[in-house]
């Protein structure tokens, strides 16, 4: 009996030494294994088999792991008192580095961040910090980096989740931000005005050029009329004049016809009561060929009367006296002598 329990220890201490021995390591994980209280070896993922009650295996996890860092209280170069919240993004590299060379290392990276957090916003104005959180952290990001790689991990990204400034000074800020925007509007505003009148002064400029350019190309097209109009007036009286005078040519007419002819243009001139016409003095030619043309006429009217028709020809020859005297009388009240000329 003593036998058989003996042999069932024997076989439960093997078999607690044989589920010991086993150790499975999953993909995320590295497993530190340590002998006697020594240092062993780092086993990778998979299934690992290690020495009972002599060897113990230390599971690390290698993902990407986050720490909160606590709100602190900052002060800026600018005395003036903010709240900053950051969070930390980290991996392990190293896992016995990061077993053996560090007891806490979440409180000693968020105190780290602290630390250094309160020494980069503190050299920043309160604007400076609001609006340079990239910079704050790849600054600090690097800082945090230098200072773990002996503790075996990687910073992979530091976030300055937000930094919360007093009451008064986000309602003075409110304030100042209402009044840039009022600025800017007015800015805009007067630079609309400004802008739409050069626009306006530009287009009257342009249409009053273009007006003048219509009015210089009407006027000169007005010119080119009338001076067409006057050279076609003048072209058709010229050739007026020179038919009139290769007509006369052509009929070869005597003075007598002429001297009738200038004494009919007479009449008609001076028909007119403002018309004055000045004749030159030496009428004598003129006079003598009216004569002569008044003889002749009263040598027809005899010759085709004959005698017995003598009395009618002296007073058809009256008439024709009366009616000369009548055309010179009437000439003669339209026509002003200018001696000497």
């Amino acid at each position: 009996m003593v036998a058989i329990i003996v042999l069932a220890a024997v076989a439960l201490l093997l078999f607690l030494a044989a589920l010991k021995s086993v150790k499975i390591v999953r993909p995320y994980q590295r497993g530190v294994v340590e002998r006697l209280g020594r240092y062993h070896a780092t086993a990778n993922p998979g299934l690992r088999f290690i020495i009972p009650f002599a060897d113990r295996m230390i599971r690390v996890d290698m993902r990407e792991q986050v720490v909160e860092v606590p709100a602190q209280e900052v002060i800026t170069s600018d005395n003036v008192v903010v709240t900053v919240y950051a969070v930390i993004y980290y991996e392990a590299t190293d896992a016995q580095r990061l077993l053996y060379n560090i007891a806490n290392f979440e409180l000693a990276v968020a105190k780290l961040a602290q630390t250094n957090l309160r020494n980069l916003i503190g050299d920043l104005m309160l604007d400076e910090a609001l609006t340079s959180s990239v910079k704050i952290n790849t600054h600090l990001r690097e800082i945090l980096d230098d200072a773990t790689d002996k503790w075996g991990v990687r910073m992979v990204r530091v976030e300055i989740q937000r930094i919360d400034p007093p009451s008064d000074v986000i309602v003075s800020m409110h304030h100042q931000m209402q009044a840039e925007r009022d600025r800017r509007a007015v800015v805009t505003e007067a630079a609309g005005v400004r802008e739409a009148a050069i626009a306006r002064a530009e287009g009257e400029k342009q249409a009053a050029i273009l007006a003048a350019d219509g009015d210089a190309q009407a006027m000169e097209r007005i010119a080119d009329a009338e001076r067409y109009r006057r050279l076609a007036i003048a072209e058709g009286e010229a050739g007026a004049i020179r038919s009139v005078f290769t007509a006369m040519h052509d009929g070869n007419p005597t003075a007598d016809v002429l001297a009738l002819k200038y004494l009919d243009a007479l009449v008609r001139l001076g028909d007119g009561q403002a018309t004055k016409i000045f004749l030159p003095s030496e009428m004598g030619g003129l006079f003598g060929a009216v004569g002569g043309l008044a003889e002749l006429l009263r040598g027809d009217g005899e010759a085709v009367s004959g005698n017995g028709a003598q009395p009618a020809a002296a007073a058809a020859g009256e008439g024709d006296d009366s009616g000369d005297s009548s055309r010179a009388r009437s000439a003669s009240s339209s026509v002003t002598t200018r001696p000497g000329s």
